[in-house]
């Protein structure tokens, strides 16, 4: 390998603000500790969760960098201990809970996933992120499994998309709403059965109209506030309801003897503050299960647009602004 350098270009505001602050700066090449390694970065997905970082929202968790990021694909060019050394040379992608816009950026040994061959860097990257997301929500938490209907708020999103692709592997027929006619018609094309225009119609009448008065069995919703209680009415007995952000608020009223009567269970997560071993975990369960449809090409994230690293100001306002289908991607070079 050749000698890595001193410092390496990343995204690391000192204080929050709008786009136009995302200028690369530069920063030390982190060293890996035992059980990490350091990856040169390809490429690095653009979330919902770095957009509000850079807001001053959601600062990182104690010990994760402040560079902004949290899924990458690379290759590897260091390791802390014995525990990474197999992995340098490889290519892989990995989630991280902070440091992956930049140059360099260090990964747990158990946060990473083989880059297949039928997959490009920048398509590797696109994933962890919404894929870990996703596999612990819909089909942990939310139990959803074949036959199975889900409704998935956000279709078009990179975790709109990226339910879709996975719900479909596995058999389970897909709802989404979106936020336009273009949308709908977008999320049809990656694969969702029905997709409603939720400015236009009542998803909860149109979910009773599509589903026969049955109901969906799981909710995935990331809007949270009064959507809430409206999920619950599109919910089938024994339905599952499984709440991954708050973007329309973070308090509901609901209606409690009807989750009693019903059977309804309500639960919900977030990822970047889990601990090591559970990610280790989730990452071990998503290889055996899910990454053998990646490598035979079968699974393959949405891409909207990719963007050099000069140019983040531009890919966090396209996320932002909410205009994407698939997942946003800056690139290294």
């Amino acid at each position: 390998m050749h000698a890595l350098p001193h410092m390496m270009k990343a995204l690391d505001p000192e204080k929050p603000g709008g786009p136009a602050i995302l200028v690369p700066v530069e920063r030390p090449v982190p060293a890996p500790g035992p059980g990490e390694i350091l990856v040169r970065v390809a490429a690095s997905g653009v979330n919902r969760p770095e957009i509000m970082q850079r807001e001053g929202k959601y600062p990182p968790p104690p010990g994760a960098p402040s560079i902004l990021g949290m899924e990458l694909a690379g290759q590897v060019v260091a390791a802390g201990d014995a525990a990474g050394e197999s992995l340098i040379g490889t290519n892989v992608c990995a989630l991280v809970a902070g440091g992956a816009q930049a140059e360099y950026a260090i990964a747990n040994v158990g946060h990473c996933l083989p880059v297949p061959e039928a997959l490009s860097l920048i398509e590797a990257a696109a994933l962890p992120e919404t894929l870990f997301t996703v596999w612990h929500n819909v089909f942990q938490r939310g139990g959803a499994k074949a036959g199975e209907t889900l409704l998935v708020h956000g279709g078009t999103s990179g975790i709109g998309t990226t339910a879709i692709l996975l719900a479909k592997l596995f058999g389970i027929e897909v709802i989404v709403t979106a936020g336009s006619a273009a949308k709908c018609a977008a999320a049809l094309r990656i694969g969702a059965d029905q997709a409603i225009d939720y400015k236009t119609a009542d998803f909860v009448e149109e979910v009773k109209r599509i589903t026969g008065g049955r109901g969906v069995n799981v909710v995935l919703d990331m809007v949270g506030g009064d959507y809430l209680p409206r999920n619950m009415r599109c919910l089938a007995e024994e339905g599952r309801h499984v709440s991954i952000a708050v973007q329309g608020g973070a308090k509901a009223t609901i209606p409690i003897f009807e989750l009693m009567v019903r059977r309804l269970t309500l639960t919900g997560s977030t990822l970047r503050p889990r601990d090591t071993a559970f990610k280790s975990a989730l990452c071990a369960d998503i290889r055996e299960k899910v990454w053998p449809f990646a490598e035979r090409g079968e699974l393959r994230p949405v891409i909207d647009r990719t963007f050099p690293l000069d140019r983040a100001a531009d890919a966090h306002a396209r996320v932002e602004a909410g205009d994407h289908v698939g997942k946003v991607v800056l690139t290294m070079d």
